[in-house]
């Protein structure tokens, strides 16, 4: 008995080294690429002030890139993901406020941050979704700016940023685009401006600045969120698979009111509460854009 005693106390012994010495190398290596520094050039714009870019600008924040949704509604900032043991992630105050980092960026600062997801150091920022914003044309970034410049101070502090044990481990299999700036080929040219309206083009430009592949995957065909808690459910499909049956109204309805075509509600993950401010166009170019998407099976992604 006593054998088997200290048999089991080495074993445990055993595997308790391995995994000490697992986490400290899991650590080590998601610290390091968490702490690298990127030689981001950046573009340089010409920022608007006129009032219909500022309009524009606003219009991209608060219902086509949906910067407000991280940022809050005052874009003080907050905690943004708490899901312990993956992260407590909060995102920047980007007001002139006590705590806001709006009276310390140029116009270059915004756009690395924005188009390439590293601070004016270098260092990167963490889960902001820059591999989407990179689309974002020239235009559209500089009136984004610009709206952001005259934001109302708000005197907020937030707090420090986190990753845990879990995240780092989604992380480190490519399962959590924690660090954007990695995905990017940040030399890239950016994308030239496309007129505004319903067509088929500015449909694919607003599925892309907007989010919909952060979450549908990158051919929309739904499964797992990146990252995500257990408890949310799978994206859709909005494939011709998923969706190939909603009519125009029903698109409009799913957008505006969160509903499916039978009434039911959608999942208020889907962010309804920003598309349903979406122009007519905008919806209906979306939908144009859908329609003409390869036809793939739920998850293929």
């Amino acid at each position: 008995m006593k054998k088997l005693l200290r048999i089991s106390a080495w074993a445990i012994g055993f595997v308790a080294v391995l995994v000490l010495v697992a986490g400290t190398g899991l650590y080590l290596y998601t610290q390091r690429r968490l702490d690298t520094k990127w030689n981001v050039a950046g573009h340089a714009l010409n920022t608007p002030t006129d009032s219909l870019a500022l309009e524009r600008g606003r219009r991209l924040a608060t219902t086509i890139a949906k910067c407000s949704d991280c940022h809050t509604a005052d874009f003080g900032g907050g905690v943004f993901i708490d899901a312990f043991p993956v992260a407590r992630l909060y995102s920047a105050n980007l007001t002139r406020g006590k705590g806001g980092i709006g009276g310390q960026l140029s116009d270059l600062d915004w756009e690395r941050a924005i188009r390439h997801g590293v601070k004016p150091d270098g260092s990167v920022l963490l889960y902001m979704p820059a591999e989407e914003f990179q689309n974002i044309n020239d235009e559209d970034t500089a009136a984004l700016i610009a709206y952001l410049k005259t934001l109302p101070p708000v005197d907020r502090i937030v707090g420090t940023n986190s990753v845990g044990p879990l995240g780092r481990l989604l992380y480190a299999k490519g399962d959590l685009p924690l660090v954007p700036a990695e995905m990017i080929t940040h030399d890239a040219a950016h994308p030239a401006a496309v007129p505004m309206g319903a067509s088929v083009e500015y449909g694919r430009y607003i599925a892309e600045i907007g989010g919909c592949k952060g979450c549908h995957g990158p051919g929309l065909s739904g499964g797992a969120i990146p990252g995500a808690p257990p408890a949310w459910r799978p994206a859709a499909n909005i494939t011709p698979t998923g969706i190939g049956h909603y009519t125009e109204e029903d698109f409009f309805r799913a957008l505006r009111e969160g509903k499916r075509p039978s009434g039911a509600p959608i999942d208020p993950l889907m962010p309804f509460r920003f598309t349903k401010d979406m122009t007519d166009d905008e919806i209906r170019a979306v939908y144009m854009y859908l329609k003409t998407v390869p036809a793939k099976a739920f998850g293929g992604r």
